[in-house]
């Protein structure tokens, strides 16, 4: 869509330094810059801003704005860093993030499994877990990518943190790096034991296997 080319055009240029922080500009100057109507414009503008990549005001116009007031935790924002100059610095993050994280969202998951109201949640983890498992051949990237991001999103939203539930989409964008990776055997059987000892009501030993599974990534 020529909308996600325009905004995919204007946020790299400000993640990566070529729209630098404290850079003014128009609504006219994005429409020079991308080739792109004033309406596309002003829609990827509006989005730019509730990223905290501009600010936009009445007589100062558009303006960059530095790193610090970036919404970091932003899929598209992720999307952009990650291909820019620091991708490893990126990488780095998001698995720091992850280690802090998911470990301890698996134990909460772990000890909430006696409370029924969270049977079907326990019996979609497992579920994917299963699905996982079975798609490990060639042709099973696609399947096996979206069963890895159930799990992952499954295990932070039955941790009733709903902190932790949001950042599914940040750990999802991180497993997309890995998509073009075989499935390891034993990482697959780790995500079974999770699911397993979440199901189980198993609290170290689900921790233990999700810290070993972001370790291992």
């Amino acid at each position: 869509m020529i909308f996600d080319r325009v905004l995919d055009g204007l946020g790299s240029a400000i993640v990566h330094g070529s729209l630098p922080a404290g850079h003014r500009d128009s609504i006219d100057g994005f429409v020079s810059r991308t080739g792109s109507s004033r309406s596309i414009v002003r829609e990827a503008v509006r989005v730019l801003v509730a990223l905290g990549l501009l600010s936009a005001g009445r007589r100062v116009g558009l303006r960059v704005l530095p790193a610090s007031e970036w919404d970091v935790l932003d899929p598209r924002v992720i999307g952009w860093r990650l291909a820019g100059p620091e991708r490893e610095v990126v990488l780095g993050e998001l698995r720091a993030l992850r280690r802090a994280v998911e470990p301890v969202a698996a134990a909460a998951a772990a000890g909430r499994a006696s409370d029924s109201s969270h049977r079907d949640g326990l019996e979609a983890l497992l579920a994917a877990a299963d699905r996982l498992d079975a798609a490990t051949g060639p042709d099973d990237a696609a399947t096996f990518l979206q069963a890895d991001r159930e799990v992952h999103r499954l295990v932070l939203e039955l941790s009733g943190n709903a902190m932790y539930g949001r950042l599914h989409r940040v750990v999802a964008r991180a497993l997309d790096e890995r998509a073009g990776i075989r499935p390891d055997a034993h990482d697959v059987g780790l995500h079974l034991v999770v699911a397993r000892a979440v199901a189980g009501g198993d609290a170290s030993g689900a921790a233990r296997a999700m810290q070993r599974i972001v370790d291992r990534a």
